[in-house]
C-alpha cells in the first residue's frame, strides 16, 4: 500500500495538470478545521456550519474551478501558475487571519497581499508542494478537532437534573422579577480593602436609600461569565468538567439562552421572560431563543464572524417598553450590564496591575450610572418588583491579567478579587425572606428565590455547596481545584468530577 500512495503523490507533483478544485479546497480546509477546533462552542449551529463551509470551502473551490476553466485558453494559460499561486496563498492567509482575529484588519490584509504576490512570482513552480503541505496541516488539525467533536457528541445534560421537585414549584408570591447582572462588580464587603482599597460609598448608599438589602461575603462559584452563568441557571455545579476551554462549557449558550431549569420554572408559572444585554456575548452561536422577548434580532444584530462585542445595544428603552406592555402579565427579566468588567484578559494586553486597577475604577463609575438608571426605571414603573442584583464574577484587580487566575495562588485577596460579587436585593414591600441567610453563592441564587416565591422552605434542603472552583494550568498538576470552600476559607483541593 505504501508504494502506491507514494506513486500517487509523486504523480501529483510531477504531472502538468493544475487541479484547480484541489488547490481551492486546500486553501480553506485547514483554516476551517482550525477555526472549529478553537471556537466550537461559539459556532456550533447549523447556520454557522453552512456559512463557514461556504466561506472556507465552497467559495475558493468554485472560484478556482471557474478561473481554471477560463485560463485554459491559450492566450491566458501562461498566467495561470501565477494567479493560482497568488489566490491559494492569499486565500489561505486570509482565512488564517479570520481564524486568529475574527475580523479583517487593513494592515494584515496588505501584508497578506504582499506575501501572496511574492509567492506568485517566486514559488509558482512549487504550488503543488504548497498544496500538499496544506493538506498535511488539515490532517494534523483533525487530530485536535476529533476529540472536540467526540466531547460534544458524548455530552449529557444529566448533570442539570434537580434532586427534588423544585421544577414543579408553584409561586404563591408573584412579583415581577428583575435579575440585573453587572459584569465584574465586587461585593461591597471586599471593595474597601485588599487590592481595591476603594472607599467611595455613594452607590452603596444609593442602594440602601432605594430599599435594597445588601448581602456581604457573597461569591461566584466560577471565575468567568459563561461558566458562572451556566451554573447559576442550571442551579447545579458543573465543576468545569464540561468545559471546552478555561472560560467556555459545552452548550453553555444553549443552557443559558435556550433551556434551563430557571426559565422552565418561570414559564411553568406563566411568567413572560425577557433577556436584555448590552452585547450579544451569549447569542454568538445563534442559540434558539428560549426567552419570550430580547433586545437583539439575530438577522440584524448578530454576525457570523466576530468576538461577541461588535454590536452594542441599548437596554434602557427596551426595558421601559417591556415593563409597560401587558401590565397584568407576570414578568422575569435577565439584564446584563457589561461593566465594570475585569482587568485585561491576556498577558500581552495588560498594562500592569496598577494601570488595570485605575481603568477598572473608571469603569466602576460608569457602571454605577447605568445601574442607577435601570433601578430608577424599575422602581418608578414597577414599585412592587423583586430586584436582584448579582455580578457574575469579580473584577480581578490585583492581577496583571485575568488568565493569571489559572496559576496556583493562595493569596486570599486575589482569589476574592476574582470570586467576590456584588449582591443586593430589593424585596417587595421591603419584606426580606426570613431564610435569606442562604444567599452565599451564585449557584444557589434561584433555588433560594424559588423557595421564597413558592413559600416552600423544603427546597433549601438541597442547596449546592457554596465553594468556588478554578481550573489550574500552572504551578500545580493540571485540573479543577476548590480554591474557596463553603465557609469562605482559602483551600486548594483537587476536584475529581461531577
Amino acid at each position: 500500500m505504501q508504494p502506491k500512495r507514494q506513486n500517487i503523490l509523486a504523480n501529483f507533483l510531477k504531472n502538468n495538470k493544475s487541479y484547480p478544485v484541489l488547490t481551492g479546497l486546500a486553501a480553506g480546509l485547514y483554516p476551517l478545521i482550525f477555526y472549529y477546533t478553537n471556537n466550537f462552542t461559539l459556532i456550533n449551529s447549523l447556520k454557522h456550519l453552512a456559512f463557514f463551509v461556504g466561506l472556507f470551502i465552497v467559495l475558493p473551490v468554485v472560484l478556482f474551478f471557474i478561473l481554471g476553466q477560463l485560463f485554459k485558453r491559450e492566450r491566458l494559460s501562461k498566467w495561470w501558475k501565477y494567479l493560482s499561486t497568488f489566490l491559494n496563498v492569499g486565500a489561505f492567509l486570509f482565512f488564517i487571519e479570520v481564524c486568529l482575529y475574527a475580523q479583517v484588519q487593513i494592515i494584515h490584509s496588505i501584508i497578506i497581499i504582499g506575501l501572496a504576490v511574492l509567492a506568485a512570482f517566486f514559488l509558482n513552480g512549487h504550488l503543488k508542494k504548497i498544496v500538499v503541505i496544506q493538506y498535511i496541516l488539515a490532517l494534523l488539525g483533525l487530530v485536535s478537532l476529533v476529540p472536540v467533536l467526540v466531547k460534544q457528541l458524548n455530552y449529557s445534560s444529566e448533570w442539570m437534573n434537580q434532586p427534588d421537585d423544585i421544577s414543579e414549584v408553584v409561586f404563591k408570591k408573584r412579583p415581577n422579577v428583575y435579575y440585573i447582572q453587572p459584569d465584574g462588580y465586587l461585593n461591597f464587603s471586599e471593595l474597601d480593602k485588599g487590592y481595591y482599597n476603594f472607599e467611595d460609598s455613594s452607590f452603596k448608599d444609593y442602594l440602601g436609600d432605594t430599599g435594597f438589602k445588601l448581602y456581604d461575603g457573597v461569591r461566584s462559584n466560577y471565575n468567568a461569565t459563561m461558566i458562572s452563568n451556566t451554573s447559576t441557571f442550571a442551579m447545579k455545579h458543573h465543576y468545569n468538567n464540561i468545559g471546552f476551554n478555561l472560560s467556555e462549557v459545552i452548550n453553555g449558550r444553549e443552557i443559558i439562552i435556550t433551556k434551563n431549569p430557571v426559565l422552565d420554572i418561570f414559564k411553568n408559572n406563566n411568567y413572560k421572560t425577557h433577556f436584555l444585554a448590552e452585547w450579544p456575548f451569549f447569542l454568538w452561536n445563534l442559540p434558539e431563543m428560549g426567552y419570550d422577548a430580547c433586545n437583539y434580532d439575530y438577522k440584524k444584530d448578530v454576525k457570523f464572524v466576530g468576538k461577541g462585542y461588535y454590536k452594542q445595544k441599548d437596554i434602557v428603552a427596551p426595558l421601559e417598553d417591556f415593563i409597560e406592555v401587558d401590565p397584568e402579565q407576570s414578568k422575569f427579566f435577565f439584564i446584563q450590564v457589561f461593566s465594570p468588567g475585569h482587568v485585561k484578559f491576556y498577558e500581552n494586553e495588560t498594562k500592569g496591575a496598577e494601570a488595570e486597577k485605575e481603568a477598572w475604577l473608571d469603569r466602576l463609575a460608569e457602571a454605577d450610572t447605568k445601574l442607577k438608571e435601570l433601578i430608577d426605571i424599575i422602581t418608578t414603573k414597577d414599585p412592587t418588583a423583586l430586584i436582584v442584583m448579582m455580578a457574575d464574577h469579580g473584577g480581578y484587580v490585583g492581577f496583571d491579567y485575568m488568565e493569571e487566575i489559572h496559576t496556583k495562588t493562595q493569596d486570599r485577596d486575589k482569589l476574592y478579587s476574582a470570586f467576590s460579587v456584588l449582591f443586593a436585593v430589593k424585596w417587595p414591600n421591603g419584606e426580606a425572606y426570613e431564610l435569606d441567610s442562604n444567599f452565599k453563592s451564585s449557584v444557589n441564587l434561584f433555588r433560594v428565590l424559588f423557595s421564597y416565591l413558592g413559600q416552600e422552605p423544603k427546597y433549601l434542603d438541597y442547596l449546592e455547596e457554596d465553594s468556588s472552583f478554578i481550573v489550574i494550568e500552572k504551578d500545580a498538576p493540571k485540573g479543577v481545584y476548590e480554591c474557596i470552600d463553603s465557609k469562605g476559607e482559602i483551600t486548594f483541593k483537587k476536584h475529581t468530577g461531577i
